[in-house]
């Protein structure tokens, strides 16, 4: 108990003098993220992820399929513009990889713009969205998502993805000591389901209870406090911030 709270403890308050500085807990803020934008994306555009590819890869094959209610266009726009962002994203890692700080502002930065350019769209059509206007949001959507993704594992904090949380469950349940493994970092890992969770199930609520745009402007708050964060460090000299401290 004390291991995982101490895991915890690592994320939420991190010591600047650390191996990765002020990142995780600004990981674990972008990881809310995902949930959020992900409950807009499947809820208000319909069946469609712009931050977890697999199940857009399963949405395809569905459509594909036959089934009912999928949008083939949707899934395949997604995918794209995700790659796309995530290019985007490997292009900025040339231009800032010297330092993670700026690294992860500039990514965060241009993240902000597109989900702001979302939202002043998502605030004109009816929503669920359909036909061009649900393209578009799904193209900026997927664009920031694939950045966000991008950037994030060129960071390489452990088990903080920020999106996908397959391996991370696995490694709870295989590494530990049921399975006969040393350290699951459970503390760790299982934060990072529950901020998922968490925006995941806020993102839901709100459109259920008659606010499909709400999650959007939240996650520019989130995204804005992210960035406000990165500011006082983007000179750091500490360790943590170049790029082999990853």
């Amino acid at each position: 108990m004390r291991t995982t709270l101490h895991q915890i403890r690592s994320i939420v308050a991190p010591p600047l003098t650390g191996p990765h500085g002020p990142l995780p807990p600004l990981l674990l803020v972008l990881t809310v993220v995902t949930g959020l934008v992900d409950a807009f994306s499947y809820l208000a555009l319909g069946r469609v992820f712009v931050a977890n590819m697999t199940g857009n890869v399963v949405f395809i094959a569905f459509s594909l399929a036959g089934a009912k209610g999928f949008s083939l266009l949707a899934s395949v726009l997604a995918l794209l513009a995700f790659v796309a962002g995530a290019v985007a994203g490997g292009r900025l890692y040339g231009l800032a990889a010297a330092h993670r700080a700026r690294l992860l502002l500039g990514a965060t930065v241009a993240q902000l713009a597109l989900v702001l350019v979302s939202l002043g769209l998502s605030e004109t059509v009816s929503l669920p969205a359909d036909g061009a206007s649900r393209a578009v949001l799904v193209v900026l959507l997927g664009l920031a998502m694939g950045s966000q993704n991008a950037v994030v594992r060129r960071l390489a904090v452990p088990d903080l993805t920020t999106t996908v949380l397959t391996m991370t469950l696995t490694g709870v349940a295989a590494d530990s000591r049921l399975a006969g493994g040393g350290d699951s970092r459970a503390g760790r890992r299982l934060l990072s389901a529950l901020a998922m969770f968490a925006g995941a199930l806020a993102g839901a609520a709100l459109i259920v209870h008659g606010h499909p745009t709400a999650p959007l402007p939240i996650v520019a708050a989130l995204l804005a406090v992210v960035a406000a964060g990165l500011v006082p460090h983007r000179h750091s000299t500490l360790p943590w911030a170049a790029p082999e401290a990853g």
